[in-house]
């Protein structure tokens, strides 16, 4: 079943917030992040690569608490680490916001994460 409020809310925004629980102090960050979304599945990039904190938690949690203007979700996240589906990824940042800002913004790309988006 595809949730109209959160994916009205993607389309209707250029960046959403998340929420991640740090991993060694277990207190909720928020970040505003930009975002892909691609049919049903949301990407995601971290400024810093794998060494981003953000990253580092969502890893250790397996999750992430998403909000695109009013509508908020927790959703799994699937790290994806292949260089070739990396680069995929960047592609759609490049395409959406791009390429100046997305290099400028990420210079070394070398993880990504995947949310369902729907």
């Amino acid at each position: 079943m595809v949730d109209k409020e959160f994916t009205e809310a993607l389309d209707n925004t250029r960046e959403i917030n998340i929420t991640t629980v740090g991993r060694k102090t277990g207190e909720e960050i928020t970040l505003p992040v930009w975002f892909v979304r691609q049919d049903d599945r949301l990407y995601l990039l971290p400024v810093t690569g794998s060494g981003s904190n953000w990253y580092k938690n969502v890893r250790k949690a397996g999750s992430v608490r998403v909000a695109a203007r009013r509508a908020e979700r927790s959703l799994p996240a699937t790290p994806i680490t292949d260089p070739a589906e990396v680069a995929e990824v960047v592609d759609a940042f490049r395409a959406k916001y791009g390429d100046r800002d997305v290099a400028a913004y990420y210079p070394h790309p070398d993880v990504a994460l995947e949310l369902p988006a729907a």
